[in-house]
């Protein structure tokens, strides 16, 4: 989970809004701030389509280069090329339609959803007391990656209608999400395996700062 807000990033001009909700993968490059392990960097490069193909016909340039007598060959087949780069794509890094429906059971399916808008809330509530926000909405947006097969990757908003904006989220209120929102038996994995059975990767959770209780605007203020 990467959590989008201005502290997190080396360009937050990304996060300029026209509508709610945000979307971000296939439309911006994330560029984090901060080391961030050679595993989520291999993780965020691998999202570039142009990486992905030069990954592909990697072993096109391999024979060209190793074997004189294929390179010209090769050179006038696009066509194996295309069906190489169209078989990666859309059959190893992603789920065809057929198969969808097979990835999870529907009621799990739904207690999954069901759990992740309880999670969300709860730490949109926290947010908002945080904040002392008395009225207004938030959006907890959580997108993830269309790539299957390898680690999903889901990024994580908090983002109001005020504005609209996406919000510049305190270190403590970045602590509250990752404290919150994926915690067993939700997780990354099992919400990605649900989002690519149903073919929808960014889930809205709306919460409005007149529900936040009295106690949890007290815990807030406490806190």
């Amino acid at each position: 989970m990467f959590i989008l807000t201005h502290a997190t990033l080396h360009n937050p001009a990304i996060l300029k809004v026209r509508q709610l909700p945000r979307k971000f993968f296939g439309r911006v490059a994330v560029w984090p701030r901060g080391p961030v392990g050679l595993r989520v960097f291999l993780r965020l490069v691998i999202e570039f389509q142009a990486v992905r193909y030069i990954l592909t016909l990697t072993p096109f340039i391999f024979i060209g280069l190793s074997w004189n007598a294929l390179a010209l060959p090769m050179a006038q087949a696009p066509i194996l090329m295309i069906f190489m780069i169209w078989f990666v794509e859309m059959r190893l890094l992603r789920v065809p339609k057929s198969r969808r429906a097979h990835l999870i059971d529907g009621a799990q399916a739904e207690r999954t959803l069901d759990l992740l808008r309880v999670q969300s809330r709860a730490a949109l509530t926290r947010i908002a007391a945080s904040r002392e926000m008395k009225r207004g909405e938030l959006h907890l947006v959580i997108e993830q990656s269309e790539l299957w097969r390898i680690a999903p990757l889901t990024y994580v908003s908090v983002q109001s209608e005020d504005g609209p904006e996406v919000l510049p989220l305190s270190a403590p209120e970045q602590e509250i999400i990752r404290r919150t929102l994926f915690q067993p038996p939700l997780t990354e994995k099992l919400l990605q395996r649900v989002n690519q059975s149903q073919g929808t990767f960014i889930r809205d959770i709306t919460f409005d700062a007149r529900g936040v209780s009295a106690h949890a605007r007290l815990a807030a203020a406490l806190a």
